[in-house]
């Protein structure tokens, strides 16, 4: 495959470094002149009459005269400088004046002519005045663009876009159906406003875009403003905040005069949670420059001022925190919900990432979207994209299925780090902990499929047992829980068995740590706990000086009762996994050994290796 560098351009100067070099030189220039007219300037010489001359020429006391014109400088005997001067009278030569050419050695020089001299007074005397003039014309100036620059402080720093070649479509964007429709209607308002205001409808002023980290809602907002053909203002909302009070409301008064000036037009505000968080929580007091910048939106959104045709789009993947008067009717009127993606989404999504990249006959896209459950669409072109560089990396003219399941491997559980070299007995452990993980997860019935088992250190892990549901799930029932926290509790029971309550290892401190938050979760934001069955019980997860603040919702006693059900749920899922480990110990050992031998076993050798592996009745919950 033929690879195409691209050289780096020279790029021209901005103003403003142009000014700053131009200004460089003209200091260095004026120091060269300096330091020019300096070493030029001629020594102070002692001035005589040129009777005293004669005499003391004929004398002998001097070694050399030089005549320029009507001017003498004279070196004396035993000095390698001239340190005398005089001046003959007008039209006089030496001969004229009586000087002896025998006594005194006379050297005549031709005259210095008056361009010369014009050109030296130019030199040493205007030029430098010149510099010095441009020197202060460029202070000036530079002093002038601080104050400009100081001026526009509280100037929107929105991007304007509207005017690109490739603008961005619905078509472009695959999946989020009912987001797209919903989105439609906002183009429709925004290309047909009579439509509307004939049977009296009122045009939506924000559209609130709630959805997780990646799932596209900065380009569904490109492609509403693209679709409607009209400008595109965007601006993040920390770009609003700064540490002078008022600043940030300036901003947001000097971007709707813009779009008001542009209308119709779109504004789109990216994480406006960072302006938009609720008011009255006691952080910074009633001038804080946050509540300040929120005040002025809700103004500017639904004040006194009505009939612009200008439609703010916003995006948060935090709607729980924003203050409520920004979610009423007549500010965000509409609220669009873009989740994660769907498997026929993940397939349309993957194939538009795929579709400018060469790929082999042998890569199947479905069964990517399949394995790819719960990613975001910024997660598929990640996958593309690894694929790609995997497969440059391996010199390959096109992108071959295992490119793209090395890149998948490495986006959902991190690169392999075959470098970390572990001694036997460590692999042996990883290899049983590993093995724990698997056969418990495969042989509880609510459990997902084991995808791949490997004792390759990869991302921060020693090993990782890999599972996939077969299906998208949209709810996880109090079974499926259970099940996945003795799965979680496998490797950490699997050493105890092997080698004894006492030689457990730090191995299993991620496992249980996440066994640990599920079991919370469990108990206090789905209400499966057995005391407290259907109660739920609100735990502030904001910044650290908001929980200090907040007080916790339920008593002492009712923390007590969350923390024994935590705990049983912990050792519920313990006792299964030691018992569904202990009634397949043949199998784990098949599993060990695999492993020991290849590292890595895929899904097919691990159902082969579990054949005959059973559920014991002593572990199950039904």
């Amino acid at each position: 495959m033929e690879n195409k560098s691209h050289r780096s351009n020279g790029k021209r100067p901005s103003g403003k470094a142009t000014g700053k070099n131009i200004g460089f030189i003209a200091i260095i220039a004026l120091c060269l002149l300096i330091g020019i007219s300096a070493l030029n300037q001629p020594s102070s010489l002692k001035e005589v009459p040129i009777s005293q001359v004669v005499q003391e020429a004929n004398a002998g006391k001097y070694s050399e005269i030089e005549v320029q014109g009507q001017k003498l400088t004279i070196t004396k005997k035993g000095d390698k400088k001239p340190s005398i001067k005089s001046t003959m009278e007008d039209g006089a030569t030496t001969a004229d004046e009586g000087i002896k050419k025998d006594k005194v050695k006379i050297v005549a020089k031709p005259s210095t002519s008056t361009t010369s001299s014009v050109i030296g007074f130019g030199l040493s005397t205007i030029v430098p005045v010149l510099l010095i003039g441009a020197l202060l014309v460029w202070m000036m100036r530079s002093a002038q663009g601080q104050g400009n620059q100081a001026l526009s402080f509280g100037k929107s720093r929105a991007r304007l876009y509207g005017n690109e070649k490739d603008k961005i479509t619905f078509k472009q964007i695959a999946g989020q159906g009912e987001a797209k429709q919903d989105l439609e209607e906002v183009v429709e308002f925004l290309k047909f406003p009579k439509k509307f205001a004939a049977v009296g409808a009122r045009i939506p002023k924000g559209v609130l875009l709630v959805g997780p980290p990646g799932t596209g809602k900065t380009m569904l907002a490109r492609a509403v403003a693209g679709e409607a053909g009209v400008p595109f203002f965007s601006i993040s909302g920390s770009e609003f905040v700064e540490m002078f009070v008022g600043v940030g409301a300036s901003r947001v008064r000097d971007l709707f005069a813009k779009a008001k000036k542009n209308a119709p037009c779109i504004i789109f505000v990216d994480e406006i949670d960072a302006v938009g968080r609720r008011r009255g929580s006691g952080m910074g007091g009633g001038h804080d420059e946050r509540e300040q910048t929120l005040n002025q939106i809700l103004v500017e959104m639904d004040g006194f001022e009505q009939g612009q045709n200008v439609i703010v789009l916003a995006a948060t993947n935090r709607a729980d925190v924003l203050d409520p008067a920004l979610l009423r009717p007549g500010r965000f009127d509409r609220r669009v919900n873009i989740g994660l993606p769907d498997r026929p989404d993940r397939n349309a999504i993957l194939k538009i990432h795929f579709e400018k990249k060469p790929l082999a006959k042998d890569v199947d896209v479905d069964a990517l979207a399949a394995k790819t459950a719960g990613s975001s669409g910024a997660d598929l072109a990640n996958i593309a994209n690894e694929s790609a560089i995997i497969a440059a990396r391996n010199n390959h003219n096109q992108i071959t299925q295992q490119d793209v399941t090395e890149a998948f491997e490495r986006v959902a559980i991190g690169p392999e780090r075959k470098s970390k070299v572990m001694n036997e007995k460590e692999k042996e452990l990883t290899a049983y902990h590993e093995a724990g993980h698997a056969i418990v997860g495969h042989v509880l019935p609510d459990s997902d499929v084991v995808h791949k088992v490997t004792i390759i250190p990869r991302g921060g892990t020693g090993g990782v047992t890999w599972f996939i549901p077969p299906e998208d799930k949209s709810y996880h029932s109090i079974l499926e829980y259970k099940d996945i926290l003795a799965r979680m509790l496998g490797g950490r029971i699997a050493e105890e068995v092997k080698y004894g309550s006492d030689r457990v290892t730090t191995g299993a401190g991620n496992d249980l740590q996440k066994a640990a938050e599920l079991a919370r979760e469990m108990v206090t934001k789905q209400g499966m706990g057995k005391k407290l069955r259907d109660q739920v019980f609100h735990a502030e997860e904001g910044i650290m000086m908001e929980r200090i603040m907040h007080e916790r919702e339920y008593s002492d006693e009712t923390a007590k009762i969350i923390d024994d059900e935590v705990e049983a749920l912990i050792t519920e899922a313990a006792k299964r996994a030691r018992i569904v480990i202990k009634a397949n110990l043949a199998q784990l050992e098949k599993l060990k050994e695999a492993l020991l031998e290849k590292e890595t076993v895929d899904a097919d050798e691990v159902l082969k290796l579990f054949e005959g592996s059973h559920l014991p009745k002593d572990a199950t919950l039904y």
